[in-house]
């Protein structure tokens, strides 16, 4: 194989993505992933993307799984051959149950170095094939001239518009020495630089006579993370006269949607609040009461444009392939009613658990779900917060008021673990650097500390700057998710503190303030709040205590049930 054969391969796929919309790509480094690596520098040196550089593969997928998830475009990711490429499959993980675009490059030995003992050797093809939307395995170049052009430009439409939902691709291409070598000339591309193909994925509409079937019934919408159209949600729930049950996730959660579902689904006397029928949008919640709760709930219908099947308790009685956008044309054409009184009780009850909750937490000691109750009020709409799939994204989900304009949150849900997440957010703050608001990312120690690897300074070719980022550690010493679960009262404390507590040694400033970040200790979210936006990255620890949150949770709730109850027994007297 020619190496200014090899090159210019490269230089194509690179001009393609760049045609078809790439402003970024990742990559660490190693040396057979040099011919790709190169094309996507020389691209960068003329300001046509941003190349970022980041020391450790597995940082690197997530960090432009985080660049993904912003900006909703695919990301390219180039790893060197060998356990480099499989370090990206956490990330790979996550995109393809999340549904965010990656192009995703790992590079290999040729065939003729196959399974002879060469160093640096794996079996890498297929190696992402649970999680990708396409793949393919091949010597690169081997293709003939005239294909370069369509093979680049499909590789970022199936990132980007595949059936299934965006999600990552992948590519094994197999380098041969020498690595180093100029370019020969790219076949010719389409005049003004037009994209090689250009894909247009149509959105179905709404089945046929489902809006008659939901008018005049007494129902709820269910909206989960990972919808991009949170508008036509609102609007499809005012539409029908139904409750919006919003998860922040959804961008939803909005003035006179009802944020407090735990509380409200689990009060005594919540029988009066059961729903014929649920429409289920975007992903499930963390909430296991809610999850509960639709098992009683009546029929369940899913909207699901992406064919993703997001019903884990298998409820569903139709899925409807259609967007949110779809549904509230259809219901807007024949202004159904609900039954009168129900979306009223729904938002009494709402009112009263939300006031229940500013009397809790002024009076009990409950640091955690203050400081995320008091963050999310106190961001603007042109914020990003990300959270931790851990205690953080729970603490949100159950205790944020609906507001008028809330900031976009986005968490790693799809496979729902805490690796990476430190480097998401620094993916999701360097997408956003030319974006007016902060970037703020609220995590636990122990996710914290799993992904410390990600302050590593990295080097970056082209426009964009650096990341600025806050970061609030709330610091319990361990694993606060676990303190909930049955393993607490079911094993010895110095067993279940060995095996699922582990509190470290680390000191999470200390170990920040190592890798160059400034650091500070913080009491409340207000304190965060009132700083200017951090340059660069920032590190603040907010401490608390993984036995009283516990118990300050069950307060919380039991009086907001107990608020959600009266309100509905006058309800029922009146």
């Amino acid at each position: 194989m020619s190496p200014r054969r090899q090159a210019a391969f490269c230089a194509t796929l690179v001009d393609e993505w760049l045609r078809a919309g790439v402003t970024d790509a990742v990559c660490s480094p190693g040396s057979r992933s040099t011919p790709m690596v190169l094309a996507l520098a020389g691209a960068a040196e003329k300001g046509e993307l941003c190349l970022h550089v980041r020391l450790d593969e597995r940082s690197a997928g997530f960090f432009a799984l985080g660049l993904a998830l912003e900006s909703r475009r695919p990301v390219v990711v180039v790893t060197t051959s060998g356990t480099a490429a499989a370090e990206l499959h956490p990330a790979v993980a996550e995109a393809g149950e999340a549904s965010v675009p990656l192009i995703v490059l790992s590079a290999d030995r040729p065939a003729s170095l196959q399974q002879v003992g060469a160093p640096q050797t794996m079996r890498q093809a297929g190696l992402f094939s649970s999680s990708v939307r396409f793949e393919t395995s091949v010597e690169a170049a081997s293709l003939p001239e005239w294909s370069w052009r369509s093979f680049g430009s499909r590789c970022y439409w199936e990132a980007a518009a595949h059936p299934a939902g965006p999600g990552p691709v992948h590519l094994n291409l197999g380098f041969d020495e020498p690595l180093l070598a100029e370019p020969d000339d790219m076949p010719p591309g389409r005049p003004d630089r037009r994209p090689w193909h250009r894909v247009s994925r149509e959105s179905s509409p709404a089945p046929a006579g489902i809006a008659e079937d939901l008018a005049s019934r007494r129902g709820v919408v269910v909206a989960g993370g990972g919808i991009l159209d949170a508008a036509s949600v609102v609007a499809l729930a005012h539409g029908l006269g139904w409750p919006l049950l919003a998860d922040p996730l959804s961008g939803a959660r909005v003035a006179g949607s009802i944020g407090a579902v735990d509380a409200i689904v689990a009060a005594p006397d919540s029988e009066a609040l059961v729903p014929e029928v649920v429409l289920r949008l975007g992903r499930p919640w963390a909430s296991k009461t809610l999850s509960g709760w639709l098992a009683e709930a009546g029929e369940v219908i899913l909207a699901d444009h992406n064919w993703r099947w997001s019903d884990p308790e298998r409820l569903a009685s139709q899925v409807l392939s259609c967007t949110p956008a779809a549904l509230a044309e259809a219901v807007s054409a024949i202004s159904p009613q609900a039954p009168r009184g129900w979306l009223s009780l729904w938002r009494q009850a709402e009112k009263a658990a939300q006031e229940s909750f500013e009397v809790s937490l002024a009076t009990l000691d409950a640091p955690e779900p203050l400081f995320a109750r008091r963050l999310w009020e106190g961001l603007g709409a042109e914020d990003t917060l990300m959270v931790a799939s851990s205690m953080p994204v729970r603490d949100l989900e159950v205790f944020a008021a609906p507001r008028a304009a809330p900031p976009k949150v986005l968490a790693n849900r799809g496979v729902n673990g805490i690796d990476g997440t430190t480097s998401t957010a620094l993916g999701i703050a360097a997408a956003r650097r030319e974006s007016p608001g902060r970037t703020l990312l609220l995590v636990g120690d122990l996710a914290f500390l799993h992904d410390a690897s990600a302050l590593l300074s990295g080097a970056k070719l082209g426009q964009r700057g650096a990341p600025d980022l806050d970061v609030v550690v709330v610091d319990n010493s361990g694993g606060g998710i676990f303190s909930f679960l049955a393993q607490s009262q079911g094993l010895p404390e110095t067993l279940f503190e060995s095996l699922f507590g582990t509190p470290q040694a680390a000191d999470v400033l200390e170990v920040a303030a190592s890798f160059g970040a400034s650091v500070g200790e913080v009491s409340s979210a207000e304190e965060v709040l009132d700083e200017p936006p951090a340059k660069g990255v920032r590190v603040w620890r907010f401490r608390s205590e993984r036995g009283q949150n516990v118990v300050a949770h069950r307060e919380i709730l039991a009086h907001a049930k107990s608020a959600v109850s009266g309100v509905i027994r006058r309800h029922g007297d009146g």
